[in-house]
């Protein structure tokens, strides 16, 4: 079994998992979540390719973190994990990226993600569920974060938070790449410690 085909297959257990858990039908769980029943089914089913919006979208209506819908069992009290080992959920046509390193556990997980913003490039989130909290910490270059339609110039060695519950847009500025580690914050309840 190759890699994606075991991840497809852990994705598919844990999306399955978590509607089972909350009580969705497949209907009814495309219907919040805004995805098609045929996407459902076929995620359910450890095939196609779902998009990193969708998984946003699926994770946010199940009340679960992305990667409670991408990680297999942890072992250990120690994860070290390499940025060469994730595969990016989301990729630009200019070569931008981010990939969701890790979420802690525990009643108010936080997912730790790396991104790589190329000049000019831009990665528009939809509005999180209530309560969702992101911070975003510039490594290298500038970029621009648009939070409710304002414009707020991030640089090297600052770091800016906001409630995730706005739409926001990630854009890079300047003449270099910009490198950032973002942490999106969720809400504690019953359905975050899965």
């Amino acid at each position: 079994m190759t890699e994606t085909e075991a991840a497809l297959r852990t994705l598919a257990h844990n999306v399955r998992s978590a509607r089972t858990r909350a009580g969705l039908s497949l209907d009814e769980l495309g219907r919040r979540a805004k995805v098609s029943k045929g996407a459902l089914v076929g995620l359910e089913k450890a095939q196609g390719n779902p998009n990193f919006a969708t998984l946003v979208r699926l994770a946010d209506t199940l009340g679960v973190s992305v990667s409670a819908l991408m990680d297999g069992p942890t072992e250990g009290r120690v994860r070290v994990v390499s940025a060469s080992t994730v595969m990016p959920l989301w990729a630009g046509e200019r070569g931008s990226e981010a990939r969701l390193m890790l979420t802690t556990s525990g009643p108010a997980p936080v997912e730790v993600w790396r991104w790589r913003l190329e000049p000019g490039e831009e990665y528009p989130s939809h509005p999180h569920q209530a309560g969702v909290v992101e911070t975003v910490s510039v490594t290298a270059g500038r970029m621009v974060l648009v939070v409710d339609g304002t414009e707020h110039s991030v640089e090297a060695g600052q770091t800016a938070t906001f409630d995730g519950d706005a739409p926001h847009t990630y854009r890079g500025a300047g003449d270099e790449p910009c490198h950032l580690i973002m942490t999106v914050h969720l809400p504690p309840g019953p359905a975050s410690a899965a």
